[in-house]
């Protein structure tokens, strides 16, 4: 009896049928529409989870966990504006395509480890190519716009391109001991090229995410003291120029000192979020009942804060729990794992975490905001399908 209650699948059904209920009575008149979109996210997701279960394809939590987090952020997302919700249930459906597709490819393929430079001047053309024809939405150059209803974020396949690459490298440098001197300075100069354009494309967020990868993983490479130092300073120099030379950063950075200054104005999105998480208290305001719209791009940089808001403190750092057990289970994996991937486990959780710390440590207000979304319940195609992408490579490591 006991192993039926805690069943992961169990737990997440029963989530499931609770919060699209609440979401059906909250709207009058009742709306079928919301319970066609659970039922369609729970069907997705059990079929999928019953697959790699029933034939024991490696780790049995990470999906599970994932389909929670976007579970949440459908539910909140179909109440902010149930058209987005319904494009974020298809692109939920496109992103377990790609789940599946990186698992059979990286399982069963072992040609991976040794396209070192291929995933690093695949990556460098999306940037190129974002640089040349890409769309600035939100004041960042970071969007290919293809027709008048489709669109793709180039940075977020450039994360895990950029992951792999830095795996590679590690992998050669670290578990085959083919030391190259000349290699370690190109492949830092390489990572300075990606936030080279990053940069030139208004992606601040993107920029102090590859950066702070780079760094981590260089210590725990046992990267020397000079290598780690010229890293920092580099990383402390460009924060530097970007607070004292751009402008939208500037504002950032004094929305987070004074997050209440210009409140009609320029802290007004800060302060809507601060306001909306502090009204939800400890235990929300219930499911429908909050006011998140108040909050500009709440459907986005901001959905932790509609968390808060309805669900409360402890529906955050619920959210927080499962973020950190995804961390800690693919940090796991790569403890288990050997080799290439050991290194591209361990980059990718690396890579998710950070990506967690710094929005929801933006939203907050406990670093100044940058402009990136939260993994799995923000609204956006790109971002969910390539997570998911990633997802799908820590589940073949893990069967392996």
């Amino acid at each position: 009896m006991k192993k039926i209650i805690y069943n992961p699948l169990v737990l997440y059904l029963f989530t499931n049928v609770m919060v699209f209920l609440l979401l059906y009575f909250y709207r009058q008149p009742l709306d079928n529409h919301i319970l066609y979109a659970g039922g369609i996210v729970i069907a997705m997701t059990v079929t999928v989870y019953l697959v790699f279960r029933l034939t024991k394809q490696g780790e049995g939590y990470l999906f599970i966990i994932a389909a929670m987090l976007v579970t949440l952020g459908v539910a909140m997302l179909c109440r902010i504006n149930y058209t987005i919700g319904t494009k974020q249930i298809i692109w939920y459906g496109v992103g377990l395509v790609a789940f599946a597709v990186c698992f059979l490819a990286f399982k069963h393929w072992n040609f991976w480890r040794n396209l070192q430079w291929t995933y690093y001047f695949v990556g460098l053309f999306f940037l190129v190519l974002t640089q040349v024809i890409g769309v600035s939405i939100g004041g960042a150059k970071n969007w290919i716009v293809i027709g008048n209803f489709f669109s793709i974020q180039p940075s977020e396949i450039v994360k895990i391109l950029f992951a792999l690459f830095l795996a590679s490298f590690f992998f050669k440098h670290n578990e085959r001991k083919i030391f190259d001197i000349k290699e370690k300075w190109f492949v830092m100069a390489a990572v300075y090229v990606y936030c080279a354009f990053f940069i030139l494309q208004g992606e601040w967020g993107s920029t102090v995410l590859f950066m702070l990868t780079y760094v981590v993983v260089l210590f725990i490479a046992k990267g020397t003291w000079k290598e780690l130092v010229i890293n920092l300073a580099g990383l402390g120099a460009v924060g530097w120029y970007a607070a004292m030379h751009v402008y939208h950063i500037e504002v950032r950075i004094a929305n987070w000192l004074h997050p209440f200054g210009d409140i009609t104005n320029k802290s007004y999105q800060t302060a809507q979020s601060l306001f909306a998480i502090a009204s939800g208290g400890f235990f929300g305001s219930g499911l429908g009942l909050g006011k998140p719209n108040l909050i500009p791009e709440v459907q986005s940089d901001f959905i932790f804060s509609a968390v808060c808001e309805e669900l409360g403190m402890l529906g955050g750092c619920a959210v927080i729990l499962l973020f950190f057990i995804f961390i800690y289970r693919g940090f796991k994996i790569a403890i288990n794992a050997r080799g290439f991937e050991k290194w591209a486990a361990c980059i990718l959780t690396i890579t998710f975490g950070l990506q967690c710390f710094i929005i929801i440590g933006g939203v907050i207000n406990l670093i100044p905001l940058t402009g990136i979304t939260l993994p799995f319940i923000s609204y956006g195609g790109s971002s969910l399908v390539m997570t998911f992408a990633a997802l799908g490579i820590l589940q073949a490591i893990s069967a392996k």
